[in-house]
C-alpha cells in the first residue's frame, strides 16, 4: 500500500470510525477486496484496532480506531503526503507560468501579422 493510499484509509477512518469497508472503497474508488487487504495490513501493523458491535440490523459490524501508533503513522504519511503534493503544485505552477509565456508570445506573433 502506498503511502497517498495508507494516508487516505487512516484520515478516513480517524474521520468516522464506523465507516464500513465498502464505503470505504466507494469513497477511495478502489475495490473492497483492496480495502478488505489493507486493513489487514494496518491491524497487523498495529495502526487500527478493529471493534465488533451489532448494529440495528443484527448484523455484525465493525468499528475502526486508530491506535497511538496509528496516529503517529498518520501524521506521518500526512506530512509525506503533504510534500508530495506540494512538489506537484509547484512543478504545476511553473507550467502553467512557461505555458503563459507561450501563450503571450504566440499572441504577440499573430497581433504582429
Amino acid at each position: 500500500m502506498d503511502e497517498s493510499l495508507r494516508y487516505q484509509i487512516l484520515k478516513r477512518l480517524q474521520d468516522d470510525p464506523n465507516i464500513s469497508q465498502r464505503e470505504l472503497a466507494n469513497v477511495l474508488g478502489i475495490s473492497l477486496g483492496k480495502v478488505n487487504y489493507c486493513m489487514k495490513g494496518l491491524i497487523e501493523k498495529g495502526w487500527v484496532k478493529a471493534k465488533n458491535f451489532r448494529n440495528s440490523e443484527n448484523k455484525l459490524a465493525y468499528a475502526y480506531f486508530l491506535t497511538p501508533h496509528g496516529i503517529d503513522e498518520k501524521a506521518r504519511v500526512t506530512l509525506s503526503f503533504l510534500k508530495h503534493r506540494l512538489s506537484q503544485y509547484e512543478e504545476l505552477e511553473k507550467e502553467i507560468e512557461e505555458l503563459r509565456r507561450e501563450a503571450m508570445l504566440m499572441d504577440t506573433d499573430n497581433s504582429n501579422e
